[in-house]
This record gives C-alpha cells, structure tokens and sequence, in this order.
C-alpha cells in the first residue's frame, strides 16, 4: 500500500506541478482537522485557562524590552540558532522571563541539545510555564509561554532526555539569567567556572 501511496503522490506532482503541490500543502496545515494527530507533549500542572497576571500594554511592553526581546516575546518570534546569549551558558543560576522576572528554569536541567538555543529538561515550577498548540510554520508544535506576563519563550517537544523526555527549546531573548552566588564553600567561585 505505501508503495502504491508513493506512486500515486508522484503521478499527482508531475500532473499538478511542485507550486500547486505546495498551495495543497499550506492550505492543509492551516486547516483545522487536515493534519493527522501527533503524539501530545503532557506536562502535569500545566493548565493554561488562567489569565495572565501581569497586563501591560503594547507600548509598555515596547519601552520595556529590547527589539529583539519584544519581537521574540510579544510576537512570538524566534533568533537564529546559535547566536543568543544563553545557548552556550554554562553557569549555574535561575533563568527568569526578561518580561516579568518569573522563575523559569533552573542551571540544573539545562543541557546541551545541539540546536543552539538553551534546552531544558523540566522548569523550575510547572506552574510558571504553560502550553499552547502552535500551527505556524506548516508544522504542528507545542508553544511554551509565561503563565504570569504570556510571553512567548519557545517550544518543548517529547525528544528530551530522562527523566521526564521533554527539551524545552527556549529563545535567549526571552530569559533573564540570576547567576548563583558563590557558596561560603566555594569562597573563589571556581565551581560556576568549572562547567
């Protein structure tokens, strides 16, 4: 049957052309019910019915942040790969929203996805983070948001490591990052550079 699906799909591309192919395509994924069901990414305590907590307006939030930050954040966009502050960080400390200064993520579940944007195994508080389902980009994707401002942070998909499998791909325009202060048992720092 595959066989005969990709024969099928072959003939269809040769007698409509690639441009025709491509309007089916984009009208498929933006169409509710066309796309088949992908395997849900779950995450407990991660209810999004709430409102957020902290409203601002437009113009707020624009003198507020940065372009990049505004852009990634209040419109949901993403920076290039491998080119934010964070990807590479190595430090130990608390990653918050650059809107609302809400705890995020910790040093401890951060690890090196070889994406080029921070990646995260779980967040601080499943509370501090919601989801929404993302249909931008052709592609179905599980948006994570701020659950106190809204903000958009990234995306998190079911391919992360144990324990819990997730990597939440997270935009360094959308954190703030708290170093750790050195403990009375590291008086020279040395443990936050040792990374």
């Amino acid at each position: 049957m595959a066989g005969t699906m990709g024969t099928m799909a072959l003939r269809l591309i040769t007698r409509i052309g690639w441009f025709s192919l491509a309007a089916a395509v984009i009208w498929q994924a933006n169409t509710p019910g066309c796309n088949p069901p992908r395997r849900a990414v779950t995450m407990s305590g991660a209810a999004n019915d709430e409102a957020p907590k902290v409203a601002k307006s437009d113009g707020e939030w624009r003198c507020e942040l940065t372009p990049e930050q505004y852009h990634v954040t209040r419109e949901k966009g993403t920076e290039p790969a491998f080119t934010g502050q964070y990807w590479n960080n190595k430090r130990q400390g608390v990653y918050r929203c650059v809107c609302c200064g809400t705890p995020l993520f910790d040093s401890t579940a951060k690890y090196d996805s070889g994406t080029g944007w921070p990646s995260f195994w779980e967040s601080v508080d499943p509370q501090n983070v919601g989801t929404e389902a993302d249909r931008s980009m052709w592609m179905s994707r599980t948006e994570v948001l701020c659950r106190s401002c809204n903000a958009h942070l990234g995306h998190v998909f079911d391919d992360g490591p144990a324990p819990t499998g997730l990597r939440y791909c997270i935009n360094s325009a959308a954190l703030a990052f708290e170093a750790k202060p050195p403990s009375n048992e590291d008086p020279g720092g040395k443990e936050e550079n040792s990374h």
